[in-house]
């Protein structure tokens, strides 16, 4: 499921529909321009804390997935930690891939 969920975001970058990099997404998380912010798992602590109080200030939805090696290479650039995407239909449709992702995860456990 999450190599499905790295070639939509691959399709969203070709699309020009994402922003990257710590500075960036921080100044469009201000002002509104991303529909949902994609951390990753192995951000630091101090990043993970700074992304979340932001979105959540701002009200943007977050979502912690992968690694940024998988970003990465989705994407077609070299490791990144944090992606905001502009557009609202593939945010919502990410948020749609990660929320069936964690519900098969829940069903597993049980």
């Amino acid at each position: 499921m999450m190599q499905t969920f790295y070639q939509f975001l691959g399709l969203a970058a070709r699309a020009n529909k994402i922003s990257s990099g710590e500075d960036t997404v921080t100044r469009g998380i201000k002002t509104h321009r991303f529909h949902v912010v994609l951390i990753f798992e192995d951000a630091s602590p101090n990043t993970h804390k700074k992304f979340k109080d932001k979105c959540r200030y701002y009200h943007v939805p977050l979502l912690q997935v992968g690694t940024r090696q998988m970003l990465g290479t989705s994407i077609g650039k070299e490791e990144r930690v944090v992606i905001g995407i502009t557009d609202k239909g593939f945010a919502n449709k990410l948020i749609q891939m990660e929320d069936h992702r964690m519900e098969d995860h829940r069903m597993e456990d049980q």
